[in-house]
């Protein structure tokens, strides 16, 4: 038969719930730093076509 589990700690939650936007900030720097890399054409592992935006006379 199912029996109810204890209740986690506020301590426990919290250590957990920091770990997790740890993650998520890191992803969100490594993200954030390769769109600046492709942006400014630095980036070695992606390649980006380059549209030509002059007018053709």
């Amino acid at each position: 038969m199912a029996v109810p589990k204890k209740r986690t700690s506020m301590s426990k939650k919290r250590i957990r719930k920091s770990i997790w936007k740890k993650k998520a900030y890191f992803a969100a720097l490594k993200a954030f730093s390769l769109a600046k890399s492709i942006s400014t054409g630095q980036s070695k592992s992606f390649f980006v076509r380059q549209t030509n935006n002059k007018a053709v006379d």
